[in-house]
């Protein structure tokens, strides 16, 4: 089976093969889905790798294209960013995005209606490979395997965003439209062994490597890399230090803080690839400005002033905008704008910084302060900063929350995600965001929902 389909394939597959088997994604609502309209193509679908390869770069292209992972406004790298202490918001019209940033979200928010529609859309997506293929006399069964550990690996990664941002949802598993409409909210534990489950089926069917070569397909590696995170909100610390240091023992530690967001740096697990040529990321659309004041977000100075005098990440990560009298910062992680001298730069989806934080906070969890210390360590002193101070349990946590801050800043939410898990949001949140309130760490189930299907209910507390 060839598996080196890149993303930007999608453009000239999408109109022969993805409209028929993705039609379904323009139902308003995904409980809503009535007759699943890839069912009238599937016979043809299913006959032949190369169409389910198709569909899943399809998966992909939408998870690069749009929410959660997605480096636009719509994305938890510029939500979250704006829902934590990360950024200020500075547009005066009515983006959606203010909402999240001056704490306002309401169950009718249509933002937080679409972050949870286009996730179950595309897990609906994944469901269908994995039917689909499970029900065709046309695969080998290493192809099956495969289609059905990447199809599994994606279910659990969206499943895992969901639980973390609305609390108890739903684990779907099929396609069966009867079933999702009437889908229960599950207790964290099952959405978290689901979650676990597919991953594990994920790790022994993938490929040991991603044959592009371009990290941009899941392999063994990025579930291993999925399950060592799960495992450490789960504080299973064990487990998260024992997979962390699996894919650490089998990935090249990028030394270059210059390189870390180029497509070629050794430090990536997974990426996504630019749809065009010349079209560069998302990520560096949404958050470089060249006026002042900034014509919609900007780093938070509250953000810019933790890092410490002579980090390079602030140096090489940050760019700065000022007209001599106000200044303003702006992540730069990624340089290149559309039309710029193209592909140098993919959007990172898992990168082994956070493998060794991972593994850090595990072994501090465990007791292990030496082996918390040189993981530290290894952040710190690619960042041009001295070895950490930190001796102590306690002290070796702060530090690991200090350097997930300043290290994944901007990358889908990890800041929220690390405040609500060590139990901190409210600390800092409250001072700093009018009407903060314990209840909003978690998201509003969106109202559309509820109303379609009565046994979402009850409403997050708070809404």
């Amino acid at each position: 089976m060839n598996t080196h389909i890149q993303n930007r394939q999608t453009k000239y597959i999408f109109p022969v093969v993805l409209l028929l088997f993705f039609s379904f994604l323009s139902c308003e609502d995904f409980v809503e889905v009535d007759t699943p309209n890839y069912l009238l193509s599937g016979e043809n679908l299913f006959n032949d790798p190369k169409t389910v390869e198709a569909a899943m770069v399809g998966i992909y292209a939408q998870l690069r294209n749009s929410f959660l992972l997605t480096g636009t406004s719509q994305g938890l790298s510029n939500l979250m960013g704006l829902y934590t202490d990360e950024m200020d918001y500075y547009g005066n019209s009515p983006i959606r995005e203010a909402n999240f940033y001056r704490n306002n979200l309401l169950a009718s928010d249509e933002t937080v209606a679409e972050l949870w529609s286009a996730s179950y859309n595309q897990i609906y997506a994944t469901n269908a490979i994995i039917e689909g293929v499970a029900n065709s006399s046309y695969f080998t069964p290493e192809e099956k395997a495969h289609f059905t550990g990447e199809a599994k690996c994606i279910r659990a990664l969206l499943h895992f965003y969901l639980v973390n941002l609305f609390g108890e949802v739903p684990y779907v598993k099929t396609t069966n439209y009867l079933e999702n409409k009437v889908a229960q909210r599950e207790p964290l534990e099952e959405v978290y062994a689901n979650v676990v489950a597919d991953l594990e089926v994920a790790i022994n069917q993938l490929p040991e490597e991603d044959v592009s070569g371009a990290h941009v397909r899941p392999d063994r590696r990025v579930a291993k890399a999925l399950l060592a995170r799960v495992y450490l909100y789960m504080e299973n610390w064990e487990m998260a230090a024992m997979l962390a240091e699996d894919v650490i023992n089998r990935s090249t530690w990028e030394t270059d803080p210059q390189r870390v967001f180029l497509k070629e740096s050794s430090g990536t697990i997974w990426q996504f690839m630019p749809e065009f040529d010349e079209s560069n990321t998302l990520e560096a659309q949404t958050f470089i400005f060249q006026t002042v004041p900034p014509p919609v977000r900007a780093l938070s100075s509250n953000f810019i002033n933790a890092f410490e005098d002579g980090d390079l990440r602030k140096v090489f990560w940050t760019g700065m905008v000022s007209d001599g009298v106000e200044t303003y910062y702006y992540s730069a992680k990624y340089k290149l704008l559309p039309g710029e001298s193209g592909n140098a730069e993919y959007s990172k989806v898992l990168r082994m910084a956070e493998q060794y934080l991972i593994r850090a906070e595990a072994r501090a969890k465990m007791g292990d302060i030496a082996g918390a210390r040189a993981d530290i360590n290894r952040i710190r002193n690619r960042a041009g900063l001295a070895n950490t101070t930190a001796t102590s349990e306690n002290e070796l946590l702060t530090a690991i929350l200090q350097e997930r801050r300043v290290e994944l800043f901007t990358e889908h939410g990890h800041r929220f995600f690390d405040l609500k898990r060590s139990n901190k949001l409210d600390v800092v949140l409250d001072p700093i965001k009018e009407g903060w309130d314990t209840t909003d760490q978690l998201l509003p189930l969106p109202e559309k929902e509820l109303l379609v299907n009565p046994n979402l209910l009850p409403q997050n507390p708070g809404y």
